[in-house]
């Protein structure tokens, strides 16, 4: 099978010290970063990722009224909460055979739009903009920051800060002035979405069969009022991150290798267009590429698939490295999907959790994070989501599928994305072009695009619905009955990545639900094959910039990497250094397969 590990260079003798980031983030429980490296050739040389906390969401909705599932699993995170509700809507309208009113999906469509807005400004903005604002550079590459305070910002004209280290300074949190406006900008943006959806982040007017906002002309210019200021905004933060992200590479030459790891990238999708999407399995490789982002998987810069059946059965949940018994030999719930096709039992469809606590061993089993993979026919790839961003821009681009009302338009090898006039700035378009690596640098780049993006397309969306309203077609719900037995699948985009939800109902109730949100696949731990999770990946042979000696290390590189992911980082970060303890790399082959 693929393996994406990447050996550190072997020299005998050289030290290697431990280093460990524990909490990093809290989207599935307490992520972990354990760290070997070798000092002697700055770089990492392995990298485990553990999670601490089992959450058993796909235990304890069996037997539950299908109904309740999108306000429930809302509550498996209280960032993206939403996003887990839109796909269980989603979900549930397929096993249920119900069709939403376009209005009532043009609503939904502006309440993730909004809620892409508001999460990827605050994450990238608050906390990733504080890993290359100037105190942090300061505290870590003071020459760096030198040469940043005598380099000339190519845009300054569009976003106002004359030189690169003035941006940096913008970013200082707290105190710094981008740094305030990116909270007032992210206050508006969760009003946008409460508008469309009642509450942010578990919403209280979605439903299955559609949404229970009342939609009204002043609903919809409400939101556009914010909109707009949102989409000027842009024009000020698209420029401005580029000239920041590209001083990177100029001021670090090899930077492009912090964070890389082989394209392997996977998106599911997002943003259903009502026109076609009926949600029937049999019909979803067609409206599924409807979607305003085309779901696709990208192996090695060649766009794999676009088809969402083929993509779902694929998945495969292996065991690898985590805290639970195989389910081996136990039901099979699904042989076969809606089409006829056979169903692996390691399909999430078919999966049984069992779970089984025990001391942790990196050599053994480490994490209660699965390891999610994607079966091509002969591999089990270990896909990654880039944070959301960078997956959704780079399939989509690929496909060439998406035209939004001229707002944004894939090219085949690009996005182009139109912004319309505002009240102080003229018209203006962004070109994303897919990047010669996925790396940290450009997982950050794309989510600034996205945001861009998502601004773009929601003043198509609102120009749908409004449409809807003055043509007098203002349902928002349709009625439904729940079947007997149901086999159904629910897909969309969380805001960092792939989200899918699989349902089973038997008797009426549920017999088998599992939400693989993407920090399960961004997060997952070494799997059966041995092949390390796309955190691990990233990190492992991550070359070491930072200019501090170890004792003084603030692993600044490691947590750029890892944060690109964007791993829900409202927690802080905790950090030990080993007491001088250092490990002795051996030519044993254990040592050499595990490095």
């Amino acid at each position: 099978m693929t393996s994406t590990t990447r050996k550190a260079p072997e020299r005998p003798g050289d030290g290697l010290i431990e280093m460990a980031w524990d909490p990093i983030t809290r989207i599935v429980g307490s992520l972990g970063i354990y760290t070997k490296i070798d000092w002697a050739n700055k770089t990492v040389a392995e990298c485990y990722s553990t999670s601490s906390v089992f959450r058993g969401y796909s235990i304890f909705m069996k037997g539950k009224d299908p109904r309740d599932a999108h306000f429930i699993t809302s509550r498996i995170c209280g960032i993206c909460g939403d996003n887990h509700a839109t796909c269980s809507v989603y979900n549930q309208n397929m096993a249920y055979g119900v069709r939403p009113p376009h209005l009532a999906e043009w609503i939904i469509n502006l309440g993730e739009s909004a809620e892409y807005m508001f999460d990827h400004n605050i994450f990238q903005e608050n906390l990733v903009g504080v890993d290359y604002c100037e105190k942090m550079v300061k505290e870590t590459n003071p020459g760096v920051l030198a040469l940043a305070e005598n380099t000339a910002s190519p845009h300054a004209a569009e976003h106002g800060y004359r030189t690169i280290a003035d941006i940096m300074r913008s970013l200082n949190p707290l105190e710094g002035e981008f740094y305030r406006e990116a909270l007032q900008v992210s206050r508006m943006t969760r009003e946008m979405f409460c508008l469309m959806e009642g509450r942010h982040v578990h919403p209280s007017t979605l439903y299955p069969g559609g949404v229970g906002t009342v939609a009204t002309i002043q609903l919809f210019t409400d939101y556009l009022s914010r909109l707009m200021r949102y989409v000027e905004f842009m024009k000020k933060v698209v420029p401005m991150h580029d000239d920041l992200f590209d001083f990177f590479y100029q001021a670090l030459p090899g930077y492009e290798e912090v964070g890389r790891r082989r394209v392997l990238l996977g998106c599911w999708g997002s943003l259903n267009d009502p026109e076609h999407c009926d949600f029937k399995y049999e019909n979803m490789t067609n409206w599924g590429r409807k979607m305003f982002v085309t779901p696709g998987v990208v192996v090695d810069g060649r766009l794999v698939t676009t088809d969402l059946v083929d993509i779902n059965l694929g998945i495969r949940i292996l065991l690898g490295s985590s805290y639970y018994d195989d389910w081996v030999g136990r039901e099979q719930f699904v042989t076969h999907d809606p089409l006829g096709n056979p169903v692996d039992p390691r399909h999430p469809w078919n999966q049984h959790t069992i779970p089984h606590p025990q001391k942790r061993d990196f050599g053994d089993n480490y994490s209660w994070v699965m390891s999610p993979r994607w079966f091509d026919g002969t591999d089990h790839l270990a896909l990654d989501t880039g944070g959301g961003p960078i997956a959704r821009l780079w399939s989509t681009a690929l496909a060439g599928l998406v035209n939004i009302g001229g707002y944004v338009v894939s090219t085949g090898h690009s996005v182009q994305i139109n912004l319309p006039r505002t009240m102080t700035k003229p018209e203006v378009s962004f070109e994303w072009k897919i990047p010669q690596w996925s790396n940290a640098i450009e997982r950050n780049r794309a989510r600034t695009y996205f945001q861009a993006y998502m601004a773009a397309a929601a003043l198509h969306f609102v120009e749908k619905a409004l449409v809807e309203i003055r043509a007098g077609r203002t349902d928002t719900w349709s009625p439904f009955t729940v079947p007997d037995e149901a086999v159904s699948v629910g897909f969309t985009e969380a805001v960092r990545g792939v989200l899918s939800h699989h349902m089973v109902i038997r008797d009426g109730k549920i017999a088998n639900y599992h939400p693989y949100p993407p920090t399960p696949w961004n997060g997952s731990v070494r799997d059966s094959f041995g092949t390390p999770g796309p955190y691990e990946d990233a990190v492992q042979n991550t070359p070491i910039f930072e200019e501090n000696t170890p004792e003084n290390f603030k692993g600044i590189d490691i947590m750029r990497a890892v944060r690109s992911f964007d791993p829900c980082l409202p927690c802080g970060v905790h950090m030990y250094l080993g007491d001088g303890k250092t490990l002795q790399k051996m030519h044993s082959p254990t040592m050499m397969n595990a490095v």
